[in-house]
């Protein structure tokens, strides 16, 4: 199950850095003060992560610090009033700026897509898939969204479903009858949405991209392939699937929790096996 919150140590493995490197971002404003537990250690949580994982991205494209941070500030644009080319700011706060951050195996799969269709949400799940599944499985993960941008009725209804899962917060007893109810319409959603993926091709292009993703990863792949998908690099040791899976946060209350388990149990009973 997804931890709520991380400590720094993790935090730092699952982004790839240091933890001096994290608290050097604090201090020169590019992240908030993170939230601290009783014994006044920091913790971390998903979107503290999020943020780390674009900072990241951003530095390792070569954006200056400074400009990272005015993408993430609230007021207006500080490059406007001291002369710097803000371009670079204007775009990284965009979704649309910031797909190009992601690998050319990710982009190369949403070039096409309508201007602003997908969502900043959208790019943070494929940011989070990519860093634990590597970019196979965030060029899969993307079907999805083509699908989202291609039908919007589809994207409707999952935003309906998001919001009734969002619902089973802390105040949700794990039996409520609610939880089964949200986790039913999940996995309808769920069917829907891979019948669209199917009738539009795109489970077709999902076989063709394991193919090109033979040809073009090294020959030293088959190395380390149960470690996180991109690597810890700038020398961090790397860390396995299990243990990146385990550092990212997600604040899920136990009712939210149940509801996945059933889901997974509904897909389990669809399936050609049972």
């Amino acid at each position: 199950m997804p931890p709520r919150q991380v400590k720094i140590d993790d935090a730092a493995s699952f982004v790839g850095t240091t933890p001096g490197v994290i608290r050097d971002y604090h201090e020169i404003g590019l992240l908030p003060e993170p939230e601290r537990d009783s014994d006044d250690r920091c913790r971390y949580g998903y979107e503290d992560m999020i943020r780390l994982l674009w900072i990241q991205k951003m530095a390792d494209a070569g954006i200056a610090l400074d400009d990272i941070r005015d993408v993430f500030a609230d007021t207006a644009l500080a490059g406007a009033a001291s002369g710097r080319d803000d371009t670079v700011v204007q775009r990284m706060r965009t979704p649309d700026g910031r797909m190009g951050l992601l690998s050319d195996f990710v982009t190369g799969r949403l070039k096409g897509l309508p201007e602003g269709s997908l969502r900043q949400a959208d790019l943070d799940n494929l940011l989070v898939m990519e860093r634990i599944f590597g970019p196979l499985g965030a060029a899969v993960n993307a079907g999805r969204y083509i699908a989202f941008a291609t039908h919007p009725g589809l994207r409707e209804e999952s935003d309906r479903v998001d919001a009734a899962e969002e619902a089973l917060d802390d105040t949700v007893a794990v039996d409520d009858p609610r939880v089964a109810q949200v986790a039913a319409r999940r996995h309808a959603f769920e069917l829907v949405l891979q019948a669209v993926i199917e009738d539009s091709g795109l489970a077709q292009s999902d076989e063709a991209l394991f193919d090109s993703w033979e040809a073009l990863r090294p020959a030293t792949a088959d190395e380390g392939e149960d470690e996180v998908g991109q690597g810890a690099g700038r020398g961090e040791k790397r860390v396995s699937l299990i243990e990146a899976i385990g550092m990212m946060p997600y604040d899920f209350s136990p009712a939210r929790l149940r509801c996945m388990e059933l889901v997974q149990e509904l897909a389990a009973h669809e399936s050609p096996a049972s």
